[in-house]
């Protein structure tokens, strides 16, 4: 269970900072780099096609973890609307691409809609391919927040493959 650090509003809850997420990632230890990305036009089209969605913008962060010359992984932190309020998720990938974890950091919908623990553990160690309705289970009574973190995480998976996979140097 996330620790609560605050509410904002009737069901709106922040989970974790950005520092904390991160250090969940990762652990205390790891040495974290941001990673600014900027897709080009080609790469951009590559995204949408491989997400099967349209890209709302062209800027984009991830965090790499390190333990020395050690990759540990990649996380983004991607934040949409719901239904009419926000959502902010963070996606761990493994060095390789894969899924490794998804979690809410923030949610501002009515707390019914928020997507548990337990659903969000179906994502792990998920490759894009496997990343589709018919692969991932919706969560009942709150399809819009499946849809959404769905939509997510396809997202962060494809801009790894097409553009931070190109970007990584050998250890």
């Amino acid at each position: 269970m996330p620790l609560l650090l605050f509410s904002v509003g009737v069901g709106a809850t922040v989970y974790y900072s950005k520092q904390e997420a991160l250090e969940l990632a990762f652990g205390k230890d790891a040495l974290v780099e941001m990673l600014p990305l900027f897709l080009e036009e080609e790469q951009a089209v590559a995204v949408e096609r491989l997400a099967r969605l349209k890209l709302e913008g062209r800027l984009y962060t991830f965090y790499v973890g390190k333990r020395g010359d050690q990759i540990l992984g990649y996380a983004a932190i991607e934040s949409h609307t719901v239904r009419t309020k926000p959502e902010v998720l963070m996606v761990v990938l493994s060095p390789e691409g894969r899924v490794r974890q998804v979690v809410v950091l923030a949610f501002h919908e009515p707390p019914e809609y928020e997507p548990a623990e337990w659903w969000l553990r179906q994502f792990v160690g998920k490759r894009l391919e496997e990343l589709s309705w018919q692969k991932i289970d919706a969560l009942s009574g709150a399809t819009l927040t499946s849809r959404a973190v769905l939509k997510t995480v396809r997202k962060v998976v494809a801009i790894f493959q097409v553009v931070v996979r190109g970007k990584r140097t050998p250890p």
